[in-house]
């Protein structure tokens, strides 16, 4: 590719950027190498905490053991798995975790194995930029190593490096022959977010040879990744889900901290509207059971979040680390091992007093936005506690499933109404789903796990929710005697019924209540509320069920306006050769009928053991 192919842009997305935030001015000296997260002199400060702190040791030594495993293996190769590229995720993981080591230990065989690493990264014949998340990687892992490892490699490493960053990285990313030129520089999704901090660490590890050059890449970066950090407004709900704010919100922190090592200052980053809040949001995603409020493209299981603790330390609240302690340390440390990143908890983290860390003061926390969420707990020390997270939003939405209105809820330490998740993309793509094929009656939404029907939300005529709906949340209280938010669905039932308004609430901190006021339209309308729960559910009367499990027991109980009729229907895909199994869970709640013009409400009690019901408001009061 010719140089000058470096400086083409397109005009209109120029003149789309220009306002967005401050870039760099000038040419500013910038300090030398190592200048990328662990700089000159950071080596002595995470010493000094893994020789006085057991919790900041365990990690540190649990990364040298990997290291060590690592040494015999041969070097990384480029094998694809479907359209991704394999080694991407991998080549990072060991390039960062054999980097720190070098800084750290400064022992020779970590140097000897991350320099081997990074000449047999340069050797692919390129990154695999049709699929870009695989570049930047790539890139990142390059820029990591040559910055980290710099002042001891060979000048012949160096020039070998260096130029795979520019040419394999840094370039491809200005080539408008691959699709994905047109998309993340623009997108508001977390490839926005991944790819211009992949490609800016680039830039900054290879600043001495050109800084014109490098300086342009950040700037791009900084009038581009404001538009994704858009997704965190107006309150920190981000807005595609806990595992994608693990993704793009690290990159988005890495981002920060690098221009800051850099320049000095994140160019205002950090004022976005709703970031700083996010990490209050994540930390009250994670129930007492320490499963998720798994929404959207989502695994159940809580994992480390090292930007945590960037969070915590530059806002000055450590609480933002209680759920963060508990993969630390034992057997949650070891789970958490071939995490790529988990260096980064020793960077940001290390000469924190772990123990001396509180929970946070709120048991509520709700935030408005594109994907609006509310979520709600009894107490954050009582692993019995009660939890409920409920969301309202779009399946529009990037990675977005049709769950608008749905729920979780845990009591006793049980998940009893969950989420099925997200399914693993490559047995989607291997069958020729097109995954991201979103609109009405797209591919996406023959994928069993990604419909209504499947979610703890209403399914109206048997049909699926409008694609281009879009919940409101409506209000919240956070009075300890009665949580409750509410969210508005009808636009998601457009066409199937006239209103739809859910309401969701933890009463006396003893017991879930969810309440749904519908109305049909002019034709009649058969509405399904259904529950996915993971327990043995026996139906035990007209208007009740009961759910057992790990030996504990969850009353569900309706009451409601009008007749309904209590069901349970099995949670197996259809036969399909691409739906995951949802072994071991079942469907359950009720159907209801209502004429054309006919209106329901209706309150469905989740109660925990042997709690008695004392209704804290009737159906004509909740409004």
């Amino acid at each position: 590719m010719k140089r000058i192919g470096v400086f083409v842009f397109s005009i209109v997305f120029i003149l789309r950027l220009q306002g967005q935030g401050t870039v760099i001015d000038t040419l500013p000296v910038v300090p030398p190498h190592p200048r990328l997260l662990m700089t000159m002199g950071d080596e002595q400060r995470i010493r000094a905490a893994i020789g006085s702190d057991n919790t900041w040791k365990e990690i540190h030594q649990a990364i040298l053991r990997q290291c060590d495993s690592l040494l015999p293996l041969p070097s990384s190769e480029r094998v694809m798995e479907g359209i991704r590229l394999d080694a991407n995720r991998w080549c990072l993981y060991r390039v960062f975790y054999l980097s720190y080591a070098w800084r750290v230990t400064r022992e020779k065989k970590y140097f000897e194995k991350a320099e081997k690493e990074l000449l047999a990264i340069c050797s692919f014949k390129d990154w695999n930029p049709s699929h870009y998340l695989d570049v930047v990687e790539l890139t990142m892992a390059a820029a990591i190593g040559y910055d980290w490892l710099y002042n001891e490699l060979p000048a012949s490493s160096r020039a070998i490096i260096s130029g795979a960053i520019i040419n394999k990285g840094i370039l491809t990313s200005y080539d408008t022959s691959y699709h994905a030129y047109r998309k993340w520089l623009s997108v508001t999704n977390n490839w926005n977010q991944v790819c211009n901090t992949g490609i800016s660490y680039g830039a900054m590890a290879i600043y001495d040879t050109d800084p014109a050059f490098a300086k342009q890449v950040i700037n791009r970066s900084l009038k581009s990744i404001v538009i994704s950090m858009k997704d965190y407004e107006p309150d920190g709900a981000y807005a595609e889900g806990y595992s994608y704010w693990g993704y793009g919100s690290t990159y988005n922190v890495l981002f920060m901290d690098g221009l800051r090592k850099m320049f000095g200052h994140d160019f205002g980053l950090s004022g976005q509207s709703g970031f700083m809040k996010s990490a209050a949001y994540m930390e009250h995603m994670i129930g007492p059971s320490g499963q998720v409020f798994n929404y959207s493209d989502a695994g159940a299981r809580a994992t480390l979040q090292p930007a945590m603790y960037w969070f915590a330390r530059r806002s000055g609240d450590l609480s933002l680390l209680w759920q963060e302690r508990r993969f630390i340390k034992g057997a949650a440390l070891q789970s958490q091992l071939s995490y790529r990143f988990l260096p980064l908890v020793l960077l940001w983290g290390s000469g924190i007093d772990i123990k001396g860390i509180t929970p946070p003061r709120s048991r509520t926390w709700v935030g408005a936005g594109r994907n609006p969420v509310a979520l709600m707990r009894t107490s954050w020390t009582d692993t019995n506690a009660i939890f409920l997270g409920v969301k309202g939003g779009s399946p529009s939405i990037t990675h977005g499933h049709m769950d608008a209105g749905s729920f979780v809820m845990e009591a006793n330490g049980v998940r009893w109404a969950m989420d099925a998740g997200y399914q693993d993309y490559n047995s989607l793509e291997s069958k020729n789903i097109d995954l991201w094929e979103d609109r009405q009656g797209g591919q996406r939404w023959q994928v069993f796990r990604y419909i209504n029907q499947v979610h703890n939300t209403l399914t109206v005529n048997g049909q699926e929710q409008r694609v281009k709906g879009h919940a409101k949340l409506q209000g919240y209280t956070a009075d300890a005697t009665f949580m409750e938010a509410k969210v508005a669905l009808s636009s998601l039932y457009e066409g199937q019924l006239a209103r739809a308004d859910r309401g969701a609430a933890i009463c006396k901190g003893r017991y879930v209540v969810v309440r749904d006021e519908i109305a049909a339209g002019d034709t009649a309308a058969t509405v399904r509320w259904s529950m996915l729960t993971p327990a043995s559910v026996q139906i035990t009367g007209p208007h009740r069920a009961e759910l057992t499990r790990q030996g504990k027991k969850l009353a569900l109980i309706v009451e409601g306006t009008a007749p309904v009729e209590m069901r349970t229907w099995v949670s197996d895909p259809p036969p399909h050769d691409y739906d995951s199994p949802n072994a071991g869970t079942v469907i359950v709640g009720f159907i209801t009928h209502l004429p054309a013009g006919g209106k329901g409400a209706f309150n469905v009690f989740l109660v925990p053991g042997d709690t008695k019901v004392e209704p804290v408001k009737s159906l004509q009061e909740w409004k």
